[in-house]
């Protein structure tokens, strides 16, 4: 027989799973087929043609903007950094776009609607794209171009790390077709969205099941102690602990909609999610193909900093 105290938790874990799956799992679809079209009319070769000719400012938005609708996998997304910089555009913009993209996509938007509701959504989606615009902005005055490897980074398998965790074939096949109905993009993208649902559901539901046994399980008052009010350092620490529990984007909003299910305040549970999504281990590996290590810390340094930034703004002011 388990003690009381732990089989209730046990169940009340159970119950918050199956809210979690109820909830999260026809947003994800819905998430994944919003990425398939962003994937079939904004491929990767064309959103680095758009962004080549740029220049600073103007550029750093529009470089945000296509980083925030074309959440690629990292396969693609650091290729498209790596055409950019060789192709002479200014390491600020390629930033920009490198900074928005895993914070800022239709994965992110819904299920963080579903979680935290609209306002929250909003405030975040502001936050974190004047975030990178203002990253990409400061970075390219630094004079850190030489940081950059003059290496070609190109896709080895067919198959590879996805920036929302998993892997999918989004890099793989041949060439596509350069005139397809809008009937054939919807198609194709209905398809690829069960793809990447099938490969990206193991990570769902393992944030799943932490989350709802951080939700049961893990005593309120742990939580409160290293991440509550009370610790000055919260902040940071969450923002620091999101990269080495990084499981997937789609598995770290559950995670974090039990933290604040526990208490724990919003801005801090922001926090953890963008140090996740920024500093994931994928897209670090990735990227130390094409930084020297002084720009990969100023990367890494910059996404911890926008956490912090957005956790402390919305525990003061926003809620």
């Amino acid at each position: 027989m388990l003690p009381a105290g732990l089989e209730s938790g046990l169940i009340d874990s159970w119950n918050y799973f199956v809210h979690l799956v109820v909830l999260l799992v026809p947003l994800f679809i819905g998430a994944s087929f919003l990425v398939g079209l962003a994937q079939e009319y904004l491929p990767p070769e064309k959103v680095e043609r758009k962004l080549r000719g740029h220049d600073e400012g103007a550029g750093n938005v529009a470089a945000a903007g296509l980083g925030a609708v074309t959440p690629f996998c990292s396969c693609s997304t650091v290729p498209v950094l790596a055409g950019l910089l060789q192709a002479g555009a200014p390491l600020g913009l390629a930033f920009s776009f490198l900074l928005a993209s895993p914070l800022v996509n239709e994965i992110a938007v819904l299920l963080l609607v579903g979680l935290f509701g609209i306002e929250v959504t909003v405030w975040y989606i502001v936050m974190t794209f004047v975030a990178a615009v203002v990253g990409g902005l400061v970075i390219g005055r630094l004079g850190l171009a030489e940081q950059v490897k003059e290496v070609s980074i190109t896709n080895e398998t067919d198959q590879a790390v996805a920036t929302d965790g998993g892997t999918v074939d989004c890099c793989a096949g041949g060439p596509t077709p350069t005139e397809q109905t809008h009937r054939q993009h919807v198609e194709s993208a209905a398809r690829d969205a069960w793809s990447f649902f099938v490969d990206t559901l193991p990570y769902l539901i393992l944030g799943m099941v932490i989350g709802a046994l951080i939700h049961g399980v893990v005593p309120v008052d742990v939580l409160q102690t290293v991440l509550g009010p009370e610790n000055p350092l919260a902040v940071p620490l969450a923002a620091l602990a999101g990269a080495p529990v990084y499981v997937s984007l789609s598995g770290m909003l559950p995670i974090a909609a039990s933290l604040s299910e526990q208490g724990i305040a919003i801005g801090t549970v922001l926090a953890f999610v963008v140090g996740g999504a920024g500093v994931s281990i994928p897209n670090v590996i990735l990227l130390n193909k094409l930084f020297k290590r002084r720009l990969l810390v100023v990367y890494a340094t910059t996404v911890v900093a926008i956490g912090v930034i957005v956790g402390v703004v919305f525990n003061i002011f926003i809620v």
